[in-house]
């Protein structure tokens, strides 16, 4: 059983705190869009901005190992992991302008439909993209 958890470690961490980093991003989106009545649009990206310092501060070091925090790590890193974010953020927010602010579509459905294209996007940017062995 150990042999497959570190055979699986990256993606096992990544769906855990993946997991973690969709519960925040519901956590800002739905009292946003339900209880303040901002449009899905908006709320997703109050959203997104929360979920992103959320999946950095956890994916960097937990799921894929990378423990150096200087600046000259750091800074590139975090460009290329913010930037993959925009592309997934891009895409949802397009799906959810779509169906739900133009269509009216249910909100909260659409988001939950939306996070799962999210989560594969991110994952396969951090690791392909980002935090790449050296």
């Amino acid at each position: 059983m150990k042999a497959v958890i570190q055979k699986y470690w990256d993606i096992l961490s990544y769906l855990f705190f993946g997991g973690l980093t969709t519960v925040v991003d519901f956590l800002v989106f739905w009292p946003c869009f339900n209880l303040l009545h901002w449009s899905a649009t908006v709320s997703n990206l109050v959203a997104w901005i929360c979920a992103v310092a959320f999946a950095y501060l956890t994916n960097k070091p937990f799921v894929f190992k990378s423990h150096d925090w200087s600046g000259k790590v750091v800074i590139p890193e975090l460009t290329k992991f913010v930037a993959c974010r925009i592309g997934s953020f891009v895409i949802q927010t397009l799906c959810l302008l779509v169906t739900v602010d133009l269509l009216h579509w249910d909100g909260n459905w659409m988001k939950i439909i939306t996070s799962v294209l999210v989560i594969i996007i991110n994952y396969v940017g951090s690791k392909l993209l980002v935090f790449t062995k050296k």
